[in-house]
This record gives C-alpha cells, structure tokens and sequence, in this order.
C-alpha cells in the first residue's frame, strides 16, 4: 500500500456525537476510494486507513444493528 498523506486531509465526527467527547470516531474523505478512521479522543494515534467498500460496509452494519 502507498503511503498516504494525512496532514492536510479535514477530519469530521458523526452528528449523532455528544458535544462532551465520548466513545467516538472521525473520518476522512475524498481520499482516492480509501477513508481514513480516529479516535477522536486521542487524534496523535495512527489512523485506521479502511477501503471505501470496508467502510460502507461497517456504516451498514452499524444501520441496520448488525454491529
């Protein structure tokens, strides 16, 4: 896999996220079919690089209560 440039992507945290931080995660996009995932408590960790169909996938499950 190709190295891939964090430093100037945007990171944003789901809507559904409380305003005091909790357990939550951000994404990345628009990068090259690949979304970068954080943990938002803790953004000095490495992300998390899911393919974009990983991603749908997991977004899905979380949906439909699979996850």
């Amino acid at each position: 896999m190709r190295a891939i440039d964090l430093s100037t992507i945007t990171w944003r945290k789901s809507s559904y996220s409380n305003p005091d931080g909790g357990n939550c995660l951000e994404v990345a996009a628009n990068i090259s079919s690949l979304v970068p995932v954080r943990d938002s408590k803790d953004t000095r960790l490495t992300p998390l690089i899911l393919t974009a169909s990983a991603w749908a996938g997991f977004v899905d499950g979380v949906k439909t209560g699979a996850l």
